[in-house]
């Protein structure tokens, strides 16, 4: 069952292409989810209701913010690599130099 529900979930993002079939297909998702008992469940269709307009704007572009997480966590790893910054010009121009886009 618990495969059942992350499957469907999954196939939602990956075949729909228009926002309101992905709306219904979360609401039939949601039923799904209802019906199973399963509290695990519970807790990740209460994140989803919670965020759904957010979430169903994935398919205005198909876009999502990976790339902005990936740079932050560069950034959160270079700043744990400098155990504290003293000079905050210096780190914002590394962090430019590293991790910026060549003109």
């Amino acid at each position: 069952m618990a495969y059942g529900l992350s499957h469907s979930l999954r196939m939602i993002f990956s075949k729909n292409t228009i926002k309101d079939a992905a709306r219904l297909s979360m609401a039939r998702w949601y039923n799904k989810v209802d019906e199973s008992r399963m509290k695990q469940f519970n807790v990740i269709a209460a994140t989803f209701y919670e965020h759904y307009d957010e979430i169903l704007n994935f398919y205005n572009n198909r876009a999502s913010n990976a790339a902005a997480e990936s740079f932050n966590a560069k950034i959160k790893l270079f700043r744990a690599n400098l155990h504290g910054v003293v000079d905050k010009k210096f780190f914002l121009f590394r962090i430019a130099k590293l991790y910026g886009y060549p003109h």
